[in-house]
């Protein structure tokens, strides 16, 4: 009964509870209870860009076609702004040469707008909501003219070929396909002669500004198709341009990633923007000093004995697939680091098994995505990783705060026992004793060390290395040292009881009430392992740690004093003069432990410890 610390694994659950409640009050969702634990030790986090590090509110900021560049006013889905063309030139005929790349982003497109209280909002893909936007501005209306121009079919957007076609009767009665999708797509179905450099060049300018670059192709036809095929789309379409897309990093997303990297835990950005884009989003979110980038492409040429290290140290992988997110995130995992990796598609479950942790985005994410990671983010944020990372950090803390309280509590009875069967003396606490220090102290202190807060400069520290144990030297040192010094105190205890012809049970009295005295003060020293608790905050405690105490001193008493208590447990009533003295020796323990705390710190004996 000394020995086993049969509460341990009923609070540590109840601490891993707590954690997961506190950080679905931050909209992390935990789905698996380890998770809690493995997020504190997250070393690398992989995000992806749209929406999870920027806002995904779209707003088209140019128009670009093959001898001209329109700037678009305005931000949001509010289609309030104008189309202004940059530079000097006819602004008249470059808005006319314009309609045809507006009407293709208008009618290649599933989304719609709707405004409630004056607020607008997408129904649909976020950058095809920008697009309705963009026509809007330009003056046209979304239902007339999609009434004029009837769909007939389409080839859905597909990660695989990277672009949506749709096939339109128009007001002639010809039919006009309409594509958009990613330049390199387009560049494919364009006939020659192509002048591939020059819009090449419009893409990198466009992308070195921190835009997402979409391509716009029209192909008209004889006659009307009954379906539209992928071999309708393999040539013939003219390219009417391209439009750029802002999409603003979020500001918590940047205060975030600076607290990462002050944790020690790296950041990589794996999108399927182009190269530029992607790299101008890191710098402005700060993702790296100087943040490299490698594209999908480039990935495929590295041998596989150098992934570990590209891994390591690049930031930004663009133009990836789903394939490469699981790669990167095994490459970093043979380099011993903890991964928590984001997706929101069917395609990014692979990926999301295989990291430590795997998290889904709750509001765009697809159910298999959901099922298939640790974690769930209700609100799609960044930021919000990083939360989860700092609360399971502090319930990783709060487990080791709770071993290293709960372990000299019976330590110390074990040092009392064993001592007494050696020497030969009597047992200085009872069967049923040892049982009450066990189920008062657990179930109360022990429990309240589950609530604790968050400790200062957390996010100060850095990762744990994955294969660390729960007891540290410092904390195997510490349960040794608290259960010497409560166990010898105690026997002090109960030989000058007896030596004065005190009672065994007045004797044992002294000896239960000097570990639940030494508990209670012990508890505020190991409220903070690494920094000084005598300060007013570490005083006062949290409520639940005074509840708690409450209780203990409550339920102490009555061991003490009421007569039933006495006669159920064999303690006796203790003299004042006797109880003030074990409240001064809880005193002096706890003085003790914070000098000792403070030269080990100082002397830097244990790296824990290390200010």
């Amino acid at each position: 009964m000394s020995v086993v610390p049969e509460g341990l694994p009923a609070v540590i659950t109840i601490t891993l509870a707590i954690g997961v409640r506190r950080m679905a009050a931050r909209k992390a969702v935990i789905r698996k209870l380890p998770a809690v634990e493995t997020l504190g030790a997250t070393s690398v986090i992989c995000s992806d860009k749209t929406g999870t590090l920027t806002r995904n509110e779209m707003t088209a900021h140019h128009v670009i076609l093959a001898d001209k560049r329109l700037v678009v006013s305005g931000a949001g889905y509010a289609p309030e702004g104008t189309i202004a063309l940059e530079g000097a030139g006819d602004e008249a005929a470059a808005l006319a040469a314009a309609e045809p790349i507006i009407r293709c982003a208008l009618l290649c497109n599933d989304a719609s707008l709707s405004e409630q209280d004056g607020l607008w909002s997408v129904q649909g893909d976020p950058m095809e909501g920008a697009l309705v936007t963009l026509a809007i501005k330009a003056g046209t209306d979304p239902a007339t003219t999609r009434a004029q121009w009837p769909r007939r079919d389409e080839i859905p957007f597909d990660a695989a070929h990277r672009f949506m076609a749709s096939l339109h009767t128009a007001p002639d009665g010809s039919a006009v396909i309409f594509v958009k999708g990613a330049p390199e797509a387009l560049f494919a179905m364009a006939p020659a002669p192509f002048d591939a450099a020059m819009w090449n060049a419009h893409i990198e300018a466009a992308a070195s500004e921190g835009e997402r670059v979409l391509a716009f192709g029209i192909k008209r036809l004889e006659s009307v198709p009954d379906r539209l095929t992928f071999e309708d789309v393999t040539s013939g379409v003219e390219l009417a341009g391209l439009i750029g897309f802002v999409d603003p990093p979020r500001p918590e997303a940047i205060a975030a990633i600076a607290e990462c990297r002050s944790a020690g835990i790296a950041v990589k950005m794996i999108t399927g923007d182009h190269a530029a884009t992607a790299l101008a989003i890191a710098r402005q979110l700060k993702l790296a000093d100087d943040p490299r980038v490698m594209t999908g492409a480039e990935l495929d040429e590295v041998s596989e004995a150098d992934w570990p290290r590209i891994a390591r140290e690049v930031a930004v992988f663009a133009r990836t697939s789903p394939e490469h997110k699981l790669r990167i995130v095994r490459a970093l995992q043979s380099d011993g680091s903890i991964v928590a990796m984001t997706g929101d598609g069917v395609n990014d479950a692979p990926s999301l098994k295989q990291a430590d942790v795997g998290t889904a985005m709750g509001i765009k994410g697809t159910e298999a995505a959901k099922e298939a990671s640790d974690v769930v983010l209700l609100d799609d944020n960044f930021a919000t990783i990083v939360h989860a990372v700092e609360e399971g950090r502090t319930v990783y803390d709060n487990i080791r705060k709770l071993i290293t309280w709960t372990l000299p509590a019976n330590g110390s009875e074990v040092f009392a026992v064993i001592a007494a069967i050696l020497v030969g003396f009597t047992l200085p606490m009872s069967a049923t004793q040892v049982l009450w220090v066990n189920l008062l102290l657990s179930a109360t202190l022990g429990l309240s060390l589950a609530f604790e807060p968050t400790e200062p400069g957390i996010m100060q520290r850095p990762p744990r290395s994955p294969h660390a144990g729960l007891l540290s030297p410092f904390l195997i040192w510490r349960v040794a040292l608290v259960s010497s010094l409560l166990g010898g105190a105690s026997l002090a205890l109960f030989f000058m009881a007896l030596a004065r012809g005190d009672s065994l049970e007045y004797a044992r009295t002294m000896v239960v009430s000097m570990v639940v005295v030494g508990e209670i003060f012990y508890l505020f020293n190991v409220r903070y392992l690494t920094i000084g608790s005598v300060t007013l905050r570490g005083i006062l405690g949290t409520p639940v740690v005074l509840l708690a105490i409450s209780v203990v001193t409550i339920g102490q008493l009555a061991f003490v004093y009421a007569p039933f208590m006495n006669q159920a447990f064999g303690s006796s009533p203790l003299e004042f003069v006797d109880g003030a003295l074990v409240i001064a020796l809880g005193a002096a323990l706890l003085v003790v432990l914070e000098a000792e705390k403070q030269v080990l710190r100082r002397t830097g004996w244990f790296k824990e410890l290390k200010s």
